[in-house]
């Protein structure tokens, strides 16, 4: 039985399968820095960055979260709103009383619901693109293409997470 049966219950092939597996696999990679921390430590930004493991988890959950709304509901889901700057750096950090293990439950139900989505999802699905000065005028997405930004995502902050992870204690995910 693969991951992907074990979590979802169905079997999936192709694309499908591929998308889903990659995606939990760097979710695991991710989220695996996290084992063991305090959340002292899941907060502290021990190198030269501003970022911490809690903050990062947090920033993956909601720009998850925010792709998976673009999917469903297309550019409208996306608009910011009139404190996005402060919300953004807000999204990098442990706020007071947040906690790892919530921020870690929240990832997992957004991850429960993404993988959900991947399975049922038309992949062909596609939306404009938000106005945005990181994104082409008049750009459009497939879910398909929203999904692999999301592993690339998860997969790049994962790589941060492992470098502040090894400056707190010397742990490394991989190697």
């Amino acid at each position: 039985m693969t991951t992907t049966e074990i979590l979802t219950g169905a079997t999936l092939t192709g694309e499908r399968a591929v998308l889903l597996e990659t995606l939990q696999q760097h979710r695991f990679l991710f989220t695996f820095t996290a084992q063991g921390l305090t959340d002292e430590q899941a907060a502290a930004s021990p190198t030269a960055s501003a970022l911490s493991i809690g903050g990062l988890i947090k920033h993956v959950t909601s720009v998850e979260e925010s792709w998976v709304r673009f999917i469903e509901q297309g550019t409208s889901a996306m608009e910011p709103g009139a404190d996005a700057h402060e919300t953004h750096e807000a999204n990098f950090r442990m706020a007071p009383g947040e906690t790892l293990d919530g921020l870690l439950a929240r990832y997992a139900e957004v991850a429960a619901y993404t993988d959900k989505l991947v399975e049922t999802v038309d992949l062909d699905l596609a939306h404009p693109l938000p106005s945005a000065p990181w994104f082409p005028e008049g750009k459009t997405w497939s879910a398909r293409r929203v999904l692999v930004h999301i592993v690339a995502e998860t997969a790049q902050h994962a790589g941060h997470a492992d470098i502040i992870r090894e400056t707190i204690d010397g742990q490394k995910t991989m190697g």
